[in-house]
């Protein structure tokens, strides 16, 4: 019987060890140690932003930005139906309302051409979101922004290192969030970071994610805040990890390029697109979706791949059919075929960055012996 092959394996083959073992003799473990403010520093000089606030989650980045930015009651919001269940929550605990659109089919990414039609007097932001490696075309949300006076909050958490017409990721909106979760190209276990531009915004930020403690009188609140810090030890690993950036950086793409070479004749799957006009993929994740005409729903496929010892995840589920938000009354009338069909018919294959390339062979040996099954 072959070993289990899971979704996601972190690797560890930098000075994850020395660094932490440098937070335990020091005996900085806390937020206070120094390792964050190093990676903060590192992180933001990497995407060319000026400033980084290093978090606890990337759900954590977002519920810090929508605050900092003083989204709330009576604000829109808008973003893609396709995408993690964070970005809509943070939003909505804020008091305002996300507005969403359906998404590309070839990149699944928000649909940029529909977005315009969806701004209102309401509108205070548009949150861009990469999905799974390519980024989403920024230059008609850069377009938009400027003729409506609008926010860009970038979603930038699965596509750490990737770049937009050359411009990193993470660089691209007026705030920028990012995951250090253990699934991402930089993992701190759990973490996450807000980068911005602006002194103002990151100061609040600060703020915001240390319970809004006040310099002159510590336990004097003037307002809420949460208690959102990133461990000097997470720090000390997220610093290792950025080191070998690049490198891991070049695995995934090579993950995902051995993929697309193993299912290039395969009948009955969209594939990732390798590039666009502007950007390479980065391959966060190798996700495929079944065709309509392939008479097998994603559940029993992904049954049988774990007959076969390998993991797999199913694609987000749309914002607009999330029972929690239906409870809430939201999103009613909405109806975003794109997004739905992806919901339904995606998943994504291992892809980690442990993942070895017999073990990719070996995945896809797997789903073209199933997939043969049902031509």
């Amino acid at each position: 019987m072959n070993d289990f092959i899971p979704v996601n394996e972190p690797i560890f083959t930098g000075n994850e060890r020395k660094y932490t073992q440098e937070c335990i003799d020091s005996g900085w473990i806390s937020s206070e140690g120094p390792f964050v403010e190093r990676f903060e520093q590192e992180f933001a000089k990497r995407i060319g932003r000026k400033y980084g606030v290093a978090v606890s989650s990337g759900t954590a980045a977002l519920d810090v930005s929508i605050a900092a930015l003083d989204i709330g009651p009576g604000d829109e919001v808008i973003m893609p139906t396709f995408t993690i269940i964070s970005c809509a929550s943070s939003v909505i605990k804020a008091g305002a309302t996300p507005v969403l659109v359906d998404c590309n089919p070839d990149n699944w990414n928000i649909s940029v051409d529909q977005i315009e039609s969806l701004i209102t007097p309401s509108t205070v932001a548009i949150m861009a979101v990469h999905i799974y490696g390519l980024p989403v075309d920024m230059d008609p949300i850069f377009s938009l922004a400027k003729k409506y006076n609008l926010i860009i909050i970038e979603d930038a958490a699965e596509v750490i290192g990737q770049t937009y017409h050359e411009k990193p990721c993470g660089a691209l909106g007026d705030i920028s969030v990012v995951s250090f979760y253990p699934n991402k190209h930089i993992t701190t276990g759990e973490g996450g970071m807000v980068v911005t531009d602006d002194i103002q915004v990151a100061n609040r930020c600060r703020s915001l994610r240390n319970l809004c403690f006040q310099p002159n009188q510590r336990f004097v609140h003037e307002e809420l805040g949460w208690n959102y810090r990133m461990s000097n030890i997470q720090a000390a690993i997220g610093c290792a990890q950025l080191e070998k950036l690049d490198e891991h950086i070049k695995r995934k793409r090579t993950i995902g390029k051995k993929y697309s070479g193993i299912f290039k004749d395969i009948k009955g799957i969209r594939k990732p697109l390798l590039k666009t006009d502007y950007a390479e993929n980065i391959y966060w994740v190798y996700g495929v979706v079944l065709e309509d005409a392939l008479e097998v729903n994603v559940k029993l496929m992904m049954g049988l791949l774990e007959e076969h010892n390998i993991g797999t995840r199913p694609f987000f589920w749309c914002m607009h059919e999330q029972p929690v938000f239906k409870r809430m009354g939201l999103f009613k009338k909405d109806n975003f075929p794109v997004a739905e069909q992806l919901s339904r018919r995606g998943f994504y294959f291992p892809s980690g960055l442990s993942l070895t390339d017999r073990q990719v062979e070996r995945v896809g040996d797997a789903f073209k012996e199933i997939l043969s099954k049902f031509y």
